[in-house]
């Protein structure tokens, strides 16, 4: 209790669970949470926050072909290795759809509206 700082590192493979028990040590302090994770699908917190955390949030993206020090050839070798689906998103820091979804987020976002009033 009474953090004044929480890194939490990996944060899209953290629980939704474990996120909920860390929070409210920042709440006497007015701590800082810091997270820093790649992408790991359209799920969880890390997810949420990233795309409506709105304000409260200060997003960076740093792929790895804006880094130097990463070689492409070594990009080249983890997209042949990994496959397109994981090299996007650990790689390209991409919130992509599991690959067993059906429907994609979007099909189903596109499909939902708040003008429909609800039979009863």
């Amino acid at each position: 209790s009474s953090a004044a700082l929480v890194i939490v590192d990996e944060g899209a493979r953290v629980s939704d669970e474990l996120m909920a028990a860390v929070r409210p040590t920042l709440a006497t302090t007015r701590g800082k949470l810091i997270a820093m994770s790649t992408p790991w699908g359209r799920r969880g917190w890390f997810w949420k926050e990233w795309e409506h955390g709105g304000d409260m949030w200060r997003r960076f993206t740093l792929r790895a072909d804006d880094c130097a020090r990463i070689s492409k050839e070594f990009l080249a070798e983890e997209r042949r290795s990994l496959g397109e689906f994981l090299y996007t998103q650990e790689y390209e820091c991409a919130f992509l759809d599991a690959e067993s979804s059906i429907f994609s987020s979007a099909l189903i976002e596109g499909a939902l509206s708040d003008e429909v009033r609800p039979l009863w």
